[in-house]
């Protein structure tokens, strides 16, 4: 077992440092992607630790901005989900930049049940979900600046999947070897006929660093372990992109109606980890997390709180419906700093009081 789990807390806050210190010094490195690489992307996908997209297309951190929920499932027509997605789309059009959409789901080629949870494993309603998704995304944007894409992640050689505009068109990338330049545009253009030649060249970038994970993945012979679930945080908020180790947490955002179900379902799965012996019991973490940028204003103050509330939504939800996971929880609220990635404390607990059952 790893002894960073015995102290959960220390160690999230550690990496966290780590993270934050490693995300200013690389501002000029961002900035210089941003001007040879200007399209906005965003990722939607399941809350598995295991889907870190900046770790397997090798992409600079800060770069792609992740939405997380239970199985990658949402729904343009929640209300939340929808105006978040919606001010990054004009935040991104007012700068005269494309938006790339990556539309996830997930499985594992050499096991079913080292696949997604979230949809019970059944990996092609998790592929039927993501394609009704895109077009969803159509429906609302049109094909122009925003730009959906189904996008697979095979999670045992962290290989991307994609889908072209015609879905039954599927290109794995752990089957392809070419990374010249041209070699990559044909493919893309071949599986996106009519996507901007913009977003096509800034694409390139992430396909390439995919089929370099994948060879150094190969080269390693990893563990299937190491490809099973072994999350022991169950993060609840926005703003995790610094905690971006595979396999480390479950992370439920705020965004689907029926929040409470997915803290549920992720409290359960992490329960399930404990009992078959996948992790350490002990600091196992609920981290809420929140997201801001004006500390000056009252947006500092809304994040606060919202932190608040999300960490005693979430508790309150564990105590009814999953207690045994209790004694073996760790509580961390805090906020995060968007421009420098610094997380800041509001509470912190290391043990949940337990309440007794009264006798009869």
């Amino acid at each position: 077992m790893s002894n960073t789990q015995s102290t959960g807390i220390d160690y999230l806050l550690d990496l966290n440092d780590r993270h934050s210190q490693a995300f200013i010094d690389l501002s000029s490195e961002r900035r210089r992607y941003r001007g040879e690489h200007p399209t906005e992307i965003a990722a939607l996908k399941c809350m598995d630790g295991r889907l870190h997209l900046p770790v397997i297309t090798q992409t600079a951190l800060g770069i792609i901005q992740p939405f997380r929920n239970l199985g990658g499932k949402f729904d343009l027509g929640w209300p939340f989900f929808h105006t978040i997605i919606d001010q990054w789309v004009r935040y991104s059009i007012t700068r005269g930049r494309h938006c790339l959409v990556f539309v996830t789901y997930h499985y594992a080629r050499g096991d079913t049940h080292r696949g997604c949870r979230g949809f019970n494993y059944d990996t092609c309603a998790a592929k039927d979900a993501a394609i009704k998704l895109k077009d969803q995304f159509i429906r609302v944007y049109g094909k122009g600046a925003v730009v959906p894409i189904v996008c697979g992640i095979e999670t045992d050689l962290d290989a991307l999947v994609l889908h072209g505009e015609d879905d039954n068109i599927v290109v794995d990338l752990a089957k392809i070897k070419q990374t010249s330049q041209i070699e990559l545009e044909e493919l893309l253009s071949s599986l996106y006929p009519n996507m901007p030649e913009r977003i096509v060249r800034d694409m390139i970038p992430l396909v390439r660093g995919n089929i370099r994970h994948v060879a150094e993945i190969r080269a390693s012979n990893r563990p299937i372990a190491d490809a099973e679930h072994k999350e022991w945080v169950l993060g609840v908020g926005r703003g995790f992109d610094w905690l971006h180790l595979i396999n480390t947490a479950f992370i439920v955002g705020p965004f689907d109606p029926t929040l409470s179900v997915a803290i549920e379902t992720a409290a359960k799965l992490l329960k399930g980890n404990i009992d078959e012996g996948r992790i350490d019991p002990n600091g196992v973490v609920l981290l809420t997390n929140t997201a801001f940028r004006d500390e000056a204003g009252p947006e500092y103050h809304l994040a606060r709180e919202k932190a608040l509330f999300l960490s005693k939504f979430a508790q309150d939800i564990i105590k009814e419906k999953v207690p045994d996971l209790l004694p073996h929880l760790q509580v961390l609220t805090g906020f995060t700093d968007m421009d420098t990635r610094k997380f800041e404390t509001i509470e912190r607990c290391d043990s949940v009081p337990v309440s007794k059952k009264k006798s009869a």
